[in-house]
């Protein structure tokens, strides 16, 4: 027999479904709602059903009349079989119908990959799990496997979620990746096959950076870059704010891909496929924007404290920095230093602008950050006429 109790909440109103709600006892269940709405003046109505086992199409019909009441009526915590009854009936395109997810645990599980929105854990030999930072996050989970489908389609090799579950309070999204690995894993693993892994993180960067997005599909780079600027105008000194201002504006707009958060945790292997996994920051824009943060990532964090880039990336610091250099000649197609050292500052002194506004706004008591990350600004800017690759 389905039961339906009420709460009201400021200017909502929450009705809970517990059981069935068939033919059987739609009558008296509507007739239970109506007594607990008596009074209730808000247009805010949210169905919890969390205990709802099953609801028919008379069922169905009392959320119809409810809306037609309450325009902002939405459900929530749907089980996957109330779920799929309100997707096959057309309830999920007429009002916002949130699916409840499946608790796992990731107690013991290995990190493969991490960014800066999540980590992402191997539960099995099959399968992998992004745990999203932000206990909000799914806007952000909804994005990234709107992404991760645009780039399959454009070519590129992606994992793409089939799940959502949560992690304690927080969101995650679950992958098949069949006895994958990173390749910083297989770095660790085989150090003397560093050179030919660092070939194929280079050959799908290229990949990655020739294919052609058309305008409007995903976000531009550049106007991200120009926010975290625009940030620190009370951060820097007037002419140097003017200056890398200027700099980032003059940087040519392209439509050409770039993951954003590129490194070795969050490229995986798997046979003989390269598969890329946290997509969440796929843009567009030149690569000077993609090698800020491969900058960041394999030195910058760690110049205070080598260990932070031994955790980040899981490689030796010496490691690290010969595979970073060794990216960057190899992208270029070039022995000479000069040529290899002018891209290098260019990736450094954004991979340093990132690094002082996420520091200033997260971190603001870390006064030797600071200080390092406005050293380098100064210093790269009297040197810098342009930032484009």
């Amino acid at each position: 027999m389905g039961n339906v109790r009420g709460i009201k909440e400021k200017d909502s109103y929450t009705l809970y479904a517990e059981g069935r709600i068939d033919s059987a006892n739609a009558a008296p269940v509507e007739k239970q709602i109506n007594e607990l709405l008596a009074g209730y003046e808000g247009r805010d109505l949210v169905i919890d059903c969390t205990e709802l086992e099953y609801i028919s199409s008379a069922g169905l019909r009392i959320i119809l009349r409810l809306r037609k009441q309450y325009p902002g009526l939405r459900i929530s915590n749907a089980s996957t079989e109330v779920y799929e009854i309100l997707d096959m009936t057309g309830f999920t395109e007429m009002m916002p119908v949130e699916r409840a997810y499946r608790s796992i645990s990731i107690d013991g599980c290995e990190v493969i990959g991490q960014g800066s929105n999540g980590i992402v854990y191997r539960i099995d030999p099959d399968t992998v799990v992004k745990v999203y930072k932000n206990p909000d996050s799914l806007d952000e989970i909804r994005h990234q496997r709107e992404v991760a489908r645009k780039a399959l389609i454009l070519g590129i090799p992606t994992a793409i979620s089939y799940d959502i579950v949560r992690v304690g309070e927080n969101y995650a999204t679950m992958f098949e990746l069949v006895n994958a690995k990173s390749i910083s894993r297989l770095i660790q693993e085989e150090p003397q096959n560093i050179d030919k892994y660092i070939d194929l993180f280079v050959g799908l960067l290229k990949q990655i950076h020739s294919t052609v997005v058309e305008k409007g599909e995903l976000p531009e780079q550049k106007e991200t870059v120009l926010g975290w600027v625009h940030w620190l105008e009370p951060h820097l000194p007037k002419d140097q704010y003017a200056k890398l201002l200027a700099l980032v504006e003059a940087v040519p707009q392209t439509e050409h891909l770039i993951h954003g958060d590129y490194h070795t945790k969050n490229v995986m292997i798997q046979g003989d496929e390269l598969i890329m996994i946290d997509m969440d920051t796929l843009a567009v824009g030149n690569p000077v924007f993609e090698f800020a943060p491969i900058y960041l990532a394999y030195k910058s964090f760690g110049e205070l404290d080598q260990a932070r880039v031994v955790d980040f990336i899981g490689m030796p610091w010496d490691t690290a920095q010969y595979f970073r250099r060794e990216t960057f000649r190899r992208y270029l197609g070039t022995e000479d230093e000069e040529k290899i050292k002018e891209a290098e500052n260019k990736a450094l002194l954004i991979g340093h602008v990132r690094m002082l506004q996420r520091t200033i706004k997260r971190f603001p008591d870390n006064t030797a950050q600071i200080e390092l990350s406005k050293k380098y600004i100064a210093e790269l800017l009297e040197k810098t006429d342009s930032l484009a690759f």
